[in-house]
């Protein structure tokens, strides 16, 4: 029997199998608001056979994005739209849907990647100012942030909540808080970012209270009955910053305060990051923070393989396998690690008739 098919429980929400959607941003967005590029993009990963789709990183606040393209949940208008391409979704798939809510910090005010992603200054066309906890920019010539005001910073915790709230409106079934890859909250985790001398810089605690009091507020305007979790970068790959011995005791937290989940990647805070990519290259993170806390956790990074991502759950070194640009490449990737695990997935009644005629019970 394969382990990776088993069904699994975050919190109260029940996944079929254990492969998650990871979320992807695709800057198509129009103002922030969804559009049908999303209900195709969705539409189709919401058929991959996959346990959980995570919706791409979504601002709540228009100076949140990274790009002028990306996604958002501040307002009426961006949660019409959102509701539009959930309901989309939802029209011919029951894939429980999470969202990933996000503040790009001083990463955000950017070209789209393939017009070179780079960052557009404030008196630019699609630029605006950034913010951070310090003044201290990712790159050296780009914008300097403004260093954020304790009064904006409750301003930022308080919109985290405000999407939180509108999510569960549309039905949402799980909320993911971005704090990886040099965005915001990840920024005011990492000394080589934070130079505060406030009650949100310094030492670790408070490093970490912001995304303490973000979680928190996230989870008290969430439906107490759905999962509310969180994606870290558990290293900077840059001495002195942040890393794993911190990220496992910001994961106690967390699980103390009754998150339901960690999605467990790194890097993206800093320039001169020193990566070795290669399979399973995050695996041992997500391992570690694991077996120390006992979180239901996520592993992430180059799993591309069945067999490989069978072994990660199999030997404990996590609960679910996250995919990425793999599932981009492949979009029925779940369909194929059934076919070699000798598993079962879940298809469309309009593709059962593409069952492969050796795996009779492909689709159940």
């Amino acid at each position: 029997m394969s382990h990776l098919f088993t069904p699994l429980s975050i919190g109260k929400l029940e996944l079929e199998n254990r492969i998650v959607i990871a979320p992807m941003c695709q800057y198509s967005a129009e103002n922030g608001k969804f559009t049908a590029w999303h209900d195709m993009h969705l539409g189709n990963l919401a058929q991959s056979g996959a346990g959980l789709l995570i919706i791409e990183a979504t601002a709540i606040e228009p100076e949140g994005r990274i790009t002028y393209g990306d996604v958002g949940l501040w307002d009426d208008e961006t949660e019409a739209a959102l509701g539009k391409t959930i309901t989309a979704v939802r029209s011919h798939s029951d894939i429980p849907i999470a969202i990933q809510l996000a503040h790009a910090g001083r990463k955000a005010s950017c070209e789209k990647p393939w017009d070179g992603g780079g960052a557009i200054a404030p008196d630019h066309k699609n630029g605006w100012q950034v913010v951070a906890p310090s003044t201290v920019p990712f790159r050296a010539g780009d914008p300097a942030p403004e260093a954020l005001s304790t009064t904006r910073i409750r301003e930022i915790i308080q919109s985290f909540a405000d999407a939180a709230k509108r999510a569960d409106r549309l039905g949402i079934d799980a909320i993911e808080v971005h704090a990886a890859h040099g965005y915001l909250l990840h920024q005011f985790l990492s000394p080589h970012s934070n130079k505060r001398q406030d009650d949100y810089g310094g030492s670790l605690e408070n490093r970490m209270r912001i995304v303490i009091e973000v979680y928190d507020a996230v989870r008290a305007a969430f439906d107490p009955s759905k999962p509310v979790g969180i994606r870290i970068s558990a290293s900077d790959w840059v001495d002195g910053g942040w890393d794993i011995d911190q990220s496992v005791q910001l994961a106690r937290v967390l699980k103390e305060r009754g998150c339901d989940f960690i999605d467990v990647s790194s890097g993206g805070l800093h320039i001169d990051q020193k990566i070795p990519l290669g399979p399973n290259y995050q695996v041992p993170f997500a391992e570690r923070i694991k077996s120390e806390t006992g979180m239901t956790t996520i592993a992430v990074g180059l799993i591309t393989e069945p067999e490989q991502a069978e072994a990660i759950v199999f030997t404990g070194q996590a609960d679910a396998i996250a995919l990425a640009r793999g599932i981009l490449y492949n979009p029925r990737w779940p369909w194929h690690a059934a076919a070699a695990l000798g598993a079962e997935v879940k298809a469309a009644n309009q593709y059962l008739r593409c069952q492969p005629r050796t795996l009779k019970k492909l689709f159940g």
